[in-house]
């Protein structure tokens, strides 16, 4: 497993353990370390893990507000937390993190549904991230490390 990998399953399972706990924002450097302490204790980069685990915090409002807009059958807070949580982490690095490709933020985001979702949720945080992904290049919002890479219409997988 790629450290970057490891890091975005450790931001997961804090993510889940804050929404699974009520979302107490008074709690989450303690969940990083718990987190970090009982999966990772000798990982090397728990600064991308906390820092994504603040950003999504910092934006869940909007991000949630994304995710009902684009799975209008399945409002936020229908989804189970796995999946709901995947797809904040996953929204979370395509639309606010300009330096991550937006395709390896949805691959990332589908393995981590696969590892840790139901049978349908790869498929289900792909359709959700893809069509988020759709609506960023219909609006001109392309990211400079997917000009980089390929172009955006190939970065979407299937």
């Amino acid at each position: 497993m790629s450290n970057r990998h490891l890091a975005r399953t450790l931001a997961m399972q804090t993510l889940y353990q804050w929404d699974f706990l009520g979302r107490p924002a008074d709690r989450v450097d303690e969940m990083i370390r718990y987190i970090r302490d009982e999966f990772a204790p000798e990982f090397d980069d728990h600064e991308y893990v906390e820092a994504t685990v603040r950003g999504v915090i910092e934006h869940a409002a909007e991000i949630d507000e994304r995710l009902n807009h684009f799975a209008t059958d399945w409002p936020v807070d229908t989804m189970t937390v796995v999946d709901r949580n995947v797809l904040r982490l996953g929204v979370y690095e395509l639309v606010y993190v300009e330096g991550i490709p937006s395709k390896v933020a949805i691959n990332e985001a589908i393995e981590i549904a696969k590892a840790f979702g139901g049978e349908t949720s790869g498929k289900f945080v792909n359709g959700v991230l893809g069509a988020i992904f759709k609506d960023q290049v219909t609006h001109g919002h392309i990211k400079e490390a997917d000009k980089e890479r390929e172009a955006p219409s190939k970065a979407i997988p299937n």
